[in-house]
């Protein structure tokens, strides 16, 4: 079925042009040379379009298939090597690793590098856009006082980027070898936002020659065919499609929930807007909820279990 000429399995991304992680699946539709669609996501909350999809997650980007929503860009990958395994993000059997690399850069080098540019950039965003940020990432950054952490996270961004630079120091082409994957990425848009929005990181990255070449190699990998849609056509699209089955429940998970539970993910770092759902996936690796939402419908949306809480709504005796 077509829906406004689109397949009910086209890829959407609802993202924004400046966000590092949406640059990073941007690269992973690129690496695999896939058509896509790209969804403009609100800035600030709330996000009526983004959250009727999410059910509250407002987090970018967000890939959505249908009426199958995932989200967080370790799972992403997950779901775009699954239905589309060539090009691989995870050359040499390099999965694990790559995976792992995940919480180095969402957490470690991102501090570094968006931290920095919300200290030197801070003075020049709208009112709205400072409060939304700063109660984003409590807990995690004090957006508040950051400026006081200018000269720590220079230091911290020339570390990271030094160890960009050693691991090409043999003359590889890429993180892993002669072939691109996830690991490039998550180094690569770091530095990609940093040299975008500090007017001195040229200067502060100049002695790492080796990275500056692999960045353009990076670069060239390109974004595969984007083509543009609106939030209404999402929308749309989600509520003509029907969700993929459930996964099931993995009878070893210590958290002993069952099929249909009312549960709540919640991101454990930053951004911790809870979505709540009927359980139709755990396993070791992902968990999925259900949900039905007026101007989208029935959707299902699915997370990472890596840096996700995952608690029950109902008490044993209820559920059971």
């Amino acid at each position: 079925m077509n829906l406004f000429g689109r397949d009910m399995s086209s890829i959407l991304l609802h993202n924004f042009a400046a966000s590092p992680f949406g640059e990073k699946v941007r690269l992973m539709l690129g690496l695999k040379h896939l058509t896509w669609q790209s969804v403009d996501a609100e800035l600030i909350m709330p996000k009526p379009g983004l959250i009727a999809l999410t059910g509250g997650y407002r987090k970018t980007p967000v890939m959505q298939i249908g009426a199958d929503i995932y989200c967080d860009s370790r799972l992403i990958a997950e779901e775009l090597e699954k239905r589309h395994p060539f090009p691989s993000l995870f050359p040499g059997n390099s999965k694990g690793l790559c995976l792992g690399l995940s919480g180095w850069s969402d957490e470690n080098f991102h501090t570094a590098s968006s931290g920095l540019i919300i200290a030197v950039l801070k003075s020049t965003f709208p009112p709205d856009l400072m409060a939304d940020r700063e109660k984003f990432f409590k807990g995690f950054i004090d957006v508040q006082n950051l400026e006081d952490e200018i000269p720590h996270l220079k230091v911290q961004l020339r570390a990271y980027a030094s160890l960009v630079e050693e691991q090409l120091s043999d003359g590889r082409a890429f993180w892993l070898g002669s072939e691109p994957s996830l690991a490039d990425f998550h180094a690569y848009v770091e530095l990609w936002a940093a040299r975008m929005h500090l007017p001195f990181a040229q200067d502060l990255l100049k002695a790492f020659h080796m990275m500056s070449e692999w960045e353009k190699r990076v670069k060239a990998i390109g974004h595969g065919e984007r083509q543009e849609a609106g939030i209404a056509e999402a929308h749309d699209l989600a509520r003509h499609s029907v969700p993929l089955p459930g996964a099931g429940i993995d009878p070893e998970d210590t958290l002993g929930l069952i099929d249909e539970d009312i549960v709540t993910v919640t991101p454990a770092d930053y951004g911790k807007d809870p979505v709540t759902g009927r359980l139709v996936t755990l396993t070791v690796r992902e968990v999925a909820v259900a949900r039905d939402d007026p101007i989208a419908g029935q959707v299902v949306v699915h997370f990472p279990r890596i840096g996700y809480r995952v608690s029950c709504h109902m008490s044993p005796e209820i559920r059971r």
